[in-house]
Order: C-alpha cells, then sequence, then structure tokens
C-alpha cells in the first residue's frame, strides 16, 4: 500500500509540473515546434538563449518546422509568440545546427 501512495505521489507530481514534455515536447500546452514571432510584450513564453544546459535545442529553419525544436521565425499568423529576457525564463533554449529538440 505504501509503495502505491508513493508512485501516486510522483506520479501526480510530474503530470502537474508545467516544464516541458518529455514524450509530447510542449509547455502549456503548446508544440515547442512551428511557427514563431518574437514579441516585447505579452508572448506566450519568455525564452532566454543559454550557451549550456538548456530546456531545448532549437534549430532555425525557412520552411516546414515540422519537428520537435524546429522554428521558422515569422512576422504574421505565429503558432506561439516568444520573448527574449535575460532572467526570469519560461523556457531556456540553445540554438543548433543539428538535432533540434528537448535535451
Amino acid at each position: 500500500m505504501r509503495l502505491f501512495l508513493i508512485t501516486l505521489a510522483v506520479v501526480t507530481f510530474f503530470s502537474l509540473a508545467d516544464g516541458v514534455g518529455a514524450a509530447d515536447c510542449e509547455v502549456k500546452g503548446i508544440r515547442l515546434q512551428g511557427r514563431v514571432k518574437a514579441v516585447d510584450a505579452n508572448p506566450d513564453f519568455r525564452v532566454q538563449v543559454v550557451d549550456a544546459f538548456p530546456d531545448l535545442d532549437v534549430k532555425l529553419v525557412n520552411a516546414f518546422p515540422n519537428n520537435c525544436g524546429e522554428w521558422q521565425m515569422v512576422d504574421a499568423f505565429p503558432d506561439f509568440t516568444i520573448q527574449l529576457v535575460n532572467a526570469f525564463p519560461d523556457l531556456r533554449i540553445r540554438y543548433v545546427n543539428a538535432f533540434p529538440g528537448r535535451r
């Protein structure tokens, strides 16, 4: 019984966490792929660009951002918006040339 309760508590904790989903590559219910617009106010995510220990490796593409971590920067009709910040981010990213996705 004790093992069941501990397992239930751990599963509940991780299901309520608001971090990057391992299997689904989502934060706050938004897939971390697609058309992205950088804004100065009211973003979907506050993003900090880092060199080490990122939450997500991002590859910038010109078309077809179909995989986790592939972003196409646009000015209109984005899938989600980001604001680049230096502190207190929702998501830390690192730009890469290959193998984008969750780390």
